[in-house]
């Protein structure tokens, strides 16, 4: 997702700094070039070997080493950047900042550099909270620094609060943000996520095994794509990917009352949720009990809610829809007959019953087939990469006629 970035990693004398070990591995493993630059107090927490091993490029120190600096080297770093990151940011260079003042390598950088700035403050709750802290972010808000609130809890000082280093897959994913063309900005995309829980007595349900994988990726990139998104998720593990509107719903019928509530003000809805078909006819009010002889639930029909929106879009101006389909037989013909009946823009269907593909998993291989009757295999790729390919296409669609949103 970061491939051919470089990032400047720029690291400060406090206790968080021994996560920017883990900050330049994630970097690097969405394929970004880091350099790294430490202060004097960021020396004294964690060694620049470690990070030279972990970016593979000498750590810049010391504004005044005669062999980095032999051809103004702080200049050719500021200027190769595309963002610089200081994380964690202490109150003292938050100060140093805002004042302007450039009186080591890091902060001499941070003057020089034309690259978005993004801080990650961490300190104790009562420097964060103090009037000049709160006076400097401002500053640096004002002048356009990105600035990543800190997370809440117990921190290192044996006090609780505002103060700690953010979540280092936040960090990421802003950076991720940043980073990223803003393509679909103005724009507003729906996508439901998950699978749905199906109850018949208050401890036992009816379920399918979707992990909601693919629906908050495509959630996360069309964010950093800078839509407006909301994601309606059923059931699952995973924490709501950030600056997104996210609903979570329970049954089928609950998300279809959520789904058709949100859908008409959209400009594209992704229907990548697995909802279940049936559900249990009669929910008992309490625990069944376990009983000698066999039990029968009967099911009912849940409501299609890709085909209530494919109707609704075939009577009025309505927004790019596109639907998924799992199967383990008969690919091309299940997925074409699908496309079709449930009028879609495009569909996106894989095979589950191959290795690394569909539910459970990080990774898909997909093949998209499309009204026109194109189809496209994509090749095994992570669901996020997946994600890009079908919000690429979504995008394409929006330059056509006959796409507006309401």
């Amino acid at each position: 997702m970061l491939n051919g970035k470089a990032i400047l990693l720029g690291v400060t004398g406090g206790i968080a700094a021994y996560k920017a070990a883990e900050l330049v591995r994630c970097f690097g493993k969405l394929g970004a070039s880091v350099q790294v630059v430490m202060t004097a107090g960021a020396q004294q927490f964690i060694t620049p070997l470690t990070l030279q091993v972990l970016s593979g490029q000498p750590v810049c120190t010391d504004i005044f080493n005669l062999d980095l600096e032999s051809e103004i080297g702080h200049i050719h770093v500021a200027r190769a950047a595309h963002l610089v990151v200081v994380a964690p940011a202490t109150a003292n260079v938050i100060a140093k900042m805002a004042a302007g003042i450039a009186d080591d390598y890091l902060t001499t950088v941070l003057l020089a550099t034309t690259a978005p700035v993004l801080v990650c403050p961490a300190m104790n709750v009562k420097m964060y909270e103090h009037p000049l802290t709160v006076r400097n972010l401002n500053t640096l808000r004002d002048i356009g620094v990105h600035v990543l609130e800190p997370g809440t809890g117990y921190l290192a000082c044996k006090e609780e609060g505002a103060g700690r280093l953010a979540d280092l897959p936040l960090i990421v994913e802003t950076v991720q943000r940043l980073l990223t063309l803003p393509s679909l900005k103005g724009k507003r995309i729906l996508v439901s996520a998950g699978p749905t829980w199906e109850p018949f007595d208050p401890v036992r349900y009816i379920a399918n095994p979707s992990s909601g994988r693919m629906g908050y990726a495509l959630a996360a990139v069309a964010a950093r794509r800078s839509a407006e998104v909301h994601l309606v998720s059923g059931p699952t593990s995973l924490p709501a990917p950030a600056g997104v509107h996210f609903h979570r719903v329970t049954t089928a019928l609950e998300m279809q009352d959520a789904i058709l509530k949100l859908a008409q003000d959209m400009d594209a809805v992704i229907m990548a949720a697995a909802v279940g078909d049936y559900r249990p006819e009669q929910v008992a009010p309490q625990k069944i009990k376990k009983e000698e002889s066999e039990m029968t639930v009967r099911l009912q029909k849940n409501p299609d809610i890709l085909r209530a929106l494919g109707r609704a879009k075939s009577s009025a101006r309505f927004p790019i829809l596109v639907g998924f389909a799992a199967e383990t037989e008969n690919l091309d013909q299940n997925a074409t007959e699908k496309l079709a009946r449930k009028n879609l823009d495009f569909i996106v269907a894989n095979n589950l019953t191959q290795a690394g593909s569909g539910f459970g998993v990080d990774t898909n291989q997909v093949r998209i087939y499309t009204r026109e009757g194109m189809r496209e295999d994509l090749p095994f790729m992570s669901k996020e990469e997946v994600a890009e390919q079908i919000l690429d296409r979504v995008e394409h669609l929006m330059t056509a006629a006959g796409h507006e949103a309401f």
